[in-house]
């Protein structure tokens, strides 16, 4: 099994460490918006980093989307600013419905523009009464003489306001279908999701008698649950990669204050409990980052059939995290708890991780699933 990244992925890596130090003057303004900041956006756009999120064929930089590739970046970003992660991550995951099930005509208008980080996409899955389960989805898609209706609400959605097209998922009939909706569809409407603990671009939005034509439609009807697992089968893992960078950033944030914080006649980090917590804290983050790399590899292949272990690696990440950050704050002590200080801001973006794209508790059920599946 190979454990040391090849040349491709070291360039890609460095590539996403020199955009966040370029981001970072602008990470502590920007992790506090509910809107698109205008200067990290530009930074994404001039690294072309989102080129990764595209094939070839339409503007990007490698044959298909690679999921290790979208890890490092992730990785990298998060470390520096949740904003800037989550813009770059949005540019795949609301675009690669159409980058698997899209006509000609929606991948070459669209896919050019996304991987240019000239036109914002938007996963629209999630509603007021249905979160992971996707089955629950109240959004209704009905054929209307030659055309499409949508009718219905989505919440909790990111780069809502701020997208140029909408992916969206619905239901039709008995079954599940997607659709591409663009920005300035007549009938649909974007409130502002309330404030949350670690600021988001987030968006409520509702379709009411949205009419679509018919090349709307993403894929065939009833194909919207293969694209979301599709989706996530890519995507997924990234989230692992994100919270790999976030815990090193918090542990790197406790080395530096261990090191040069003197109590009790010596720096804090000699002091038995806190080394204890350190070494815990590192031991740690390499587990989770040996399994989310060997997750994100695999799924290159096959993103498919590997999406257990890319909840694997989103599980142990994400929660990992939360312990991680939690440490840190404990060894800086009222240090960590300044508002906007790096690692209370770190604390604040580790905990939504355990809930969005697949939350922790739903996830150990799908992994145990397909545990005892295989032992059949």
């Amino acid at each position: 099994m190979k454990l040391e990244l090849d040349g491709q992925y070291l360039a890609i890596q460095a590539e996403a460490r020199s955009l966040a130090r370029a981001i970072e003057p602008l990470a502590v303004e920007a992790d506090e918006m509910s809107e698109v900041h205008p200067g990290v956006l530009a930074a994404l756009r001039e690294s072309g980093l989102s080129t990764l999120m595209v094939p070839a064929e339409h503007g990007g930089r490698l044959e298909r989307p690679d999921p290790l590739a979208i890890c490092l970046v992730r990785e990298a970003l998060m470390a520096t600013s949740a904003h800037a992660d989550s813009l770059f991550a949005l540019q795949g995951i609301g675009s690669y419905a159409i980058t698997v099930a899209g006509t000609e005509r929606q991948r070459a208008d669209w896919l050019p523009r996304v991987a240019a980080c000239e036109a914002l996409p938007a996963f629209a899955l999630t509603e007021p009464d249905s979160g992971s389960d996707l089955k629950s989805v109240a959004t209704r898609l009905s054929a209307e003489g030659d055309g499409l209706l949508l009718e219905g609400s989505k919440s909790f959605i990111s780069n809502a306001g701020a997208a140029d097209f909408y992916v969206v998922f619905a239901r039709e009939g008995d079954a599940y279908s997607m659709v591409l909706v663009p920005a300035d569809a007549a009938g649909l409407s974007i409130t502002a999701t309330p404030e949350l603990i670690a600021p988001h671009v987030l968006g409520e939005m509702r379709f009411e008698q949205v009419r679509l034509p018919p090349e709307a439609r993403l894929g065939a009807a009833g194909q919207g649950l293969e694209l979301v697992m599709a989706t996530l089968g890519v995507f997924r893992v990234s989230v692992a990669g994100a919270a790999v960078g976030l815990a090193q950033a918090a542990l790197d944030e406790a080395v530096r204050h261990t090191r040069t914080r003197i109590q009790f006649g010596r720096p804090l980090a000699r002091l038995g409990p806190v080394a204890q917590m350190l070494a815990d804290c590192w031991t740690e983050i390499e587990m989770a980052r040996l399994l989310t790399y060997r997750a994100a590899s695999m799924a290159v292949e096959d993103p498919a059939t590997t999406l257990p272990h890319s909840s694997m690696a989103k599980l142990a990440a994400s929660e990992m995290a939360g312990r991680v950050v939690d440490r840190c704050v404990q060894m800086m002590g009222r240090f960590g708890l300044i508002r906007n200080a790096r690692i209370e801001r770190l604390y604040r973006q580790a905990r939504p991780m355990r809930i969005y794209e697949g939350a922790s508790e739903v996830l150990r059920l799908g992994i145990a699933a397909e545990l005892t599946r295989q032992s059949e």
